[in-house]
């Protein structure tokens, strides 16, 4: 299968102004020049790498469009294949033509993700790096792209890379001297051995450490808005989306749901949650929205906790600042265009739960960009940080360093058991292989085809 010729559609199936379909295999060019007539005549099998061709795909005597043809010769292409992009008009059923041309003449239809899956296969990529090409495109704010190009470009695989070498060496030097006893000695190896394997778990738990920092690079910042009923907590995500997608009224107890919503506060990007006013009732439907709010609120990364300042604070109000303590909370006190009929001092109780306490008016949208230069200094500078470092942001990449933050465990319980040398070795190795799970140099065949399967057809 990994011969054949492969074709599909690489751009959205949706009508735009251009459209490509992509060929990859060793008849990519061969195919190309059976459907492909330039004003020129000219094989594209004599044209040079990485040119582009102007000129008609033919249905036998048939036009099927006016198209421009770019070449790029094996092993200088993504997949290190021969491999043909077609540009044509982007409407639907003119590029589905082209395919079906295409597979006419010996093409036959990729699987998801064969493209990137054959650039991995061929060694041009490894699997860290494939996965990072659909984080890319799955990006959804500034940081998630910047991670996931710094991946493309091979920075966790070199780490990997690095410290299999690490475990590597030590593995061989134990195994030659269990073998050759006379040329390698064990006196003392074990105390080296065990400076080795702290180094080693530091290093790991370094990259540990970022992995929900990478969950939140990847899926956005999961924001909880909490508030007893009618302190305008629904208003306060209509500002924040920019439309009116929660009802608002005078009437306290509205929401009894949750609504969830995404928003991009430059480049970073927030999921979220409006629920239904925490408070006690004896409404049934009520009462499910207030039990589903406090569950949200227990994984929240960020609390809006949002607070009537034209009214003094109540009981609730204090029950709530009991249930989101030690969380990462932003206090908004909103409805600041009303009269106030409490005293500031009186919120500003609150700033042991909060260093960050915002008057805002959701109605009138006063205060909403100092709380937009809160979240964002949060995120860049304070309990949500990123930086350039490498971030693990891959649940694969993440299980595999902790299997193997464990096998170096073993180790290290072998070594205080004064264990034989070969013990050592059987921990190391394992933990080698663990490692070579993120980059692809030991995988089973079927979670490779799990990891491709989640690409589009043209990628």
């Amino acid at each position: 299968m990994n011969t054949d010729t492969i074709a599909a559609i690489a751009t959205a199936m949706a009508n735009s102004g251009i459209g490509i379909i992509r060929m990859s295999g060793n008849a990519a060019i061969e195919i190309a020049d059976k459907v492909f007539r330039s004003k020129s005549n000219q094989s594209l099998k004599d044209c040079k790498s990485h040119t582009i061709h102007y000129g008609y795909i033919m249905n036998e005597d048939e036009v099927v469009d006016e198209v421009l043809v770019m070449i790029m010769k094996a092993p200088n292409s993504y997949t290190r294949e021969n491999t043909i992009e077609i540009n044509c008009h982007g409407g639907v059923l003119v590029m589905q033509k082209i395919l079906e041309t295409v597979m006419k003449y010996g093409a036959r239809p990729a699987e998801p993700g064969e493209f990137t899956k054959r650039a991995f296969l061929n060694g041009r990529i490894d699997l860290a790096q494939a996965e990072s090409v659909i984080d890319i495109i799955n990006s959804k704010n500034d940081f998630a792209l910047k991670s996931s190009i710094s991946q493309l470009r091979g920075k966790i695989s070199d780490k990997i890379a690095n410290l299999r070498k690490i475990i590597i060496h030590e593995t061989a030097y134990i195994e030659s001297a269990v073998d050759d006893p006379e040329h390698y000695t064990l006196d003392g190896y074990a105390e080296h051995l065990n400076e080795v394997i702290l180094n080693l778990q530091n290093e790991f738990q370094r990259l540990l450490d970022t992995a929900d920092q990478g969950r939140i690079l990847q899926e956005g910042i999961h924001t909880v808005i909490v508030g007893k009923p009618n302190v305008g907590k629904s208003s306060v995500l209509n500002v924040l989306v920019g439309s009116e997608r929660a009802i608002v009224t005078d009437v306290a107890g509205t929401t009894r749901d949750i609504l969830e919503e995404q928003v991009n506060l430059n480049g970073i990007m927030l999921n979220v949650i409006d629920t239904a006013g925490i408070h006690e009732t004896e409404d049934i439907v009520e009462k499910i929205g207030v039990d589903k709010a406090k569950q949200y609120l227990e994984n929240a990364d960020l609390v809006l906790y949002v607070l009537d300042s034209s009214q003094e604070m109540s009981k609730e109000d204090y029950k709530i600042a009991e249930m989101i303590r030690g969380k990462n909370v932003i206090i908004l006190l909103n409805k600041s265009d009303l009269e106030q009929k409490a005293e500031r001092e009186e919120f500003d109780q609150l700033s042991q739960l909060s260093d960050h306490i915002v008057l805002i008016s959701a109605k009138e949208g006063n205060g909403i960009d100092d709380l937009t230069k809160i979240i964002y200094n949060m995120f860049l500078n304070g309990n949500i940080t990123f930086n350039d470092e490498l971030v693990i942001t891959n649940i694969r990449h993440k299980n595999a360093l902790s299997e193997t933050m464990e096998s170096l465990h073993y180790v290290e319980e072998s070594i205080q058991n004064q264990m034989p040398e070969d013990f050592y070795s059987i921990d190391l190795m394992h933990a080698y292989e663990t490692l070579g799970t993120i980059i692809g140099e030991s995988v089973e065949d079927d979670l490779a085809d799990e990891i491709f399967a989640k690409f589009c057809m043209g990628k």
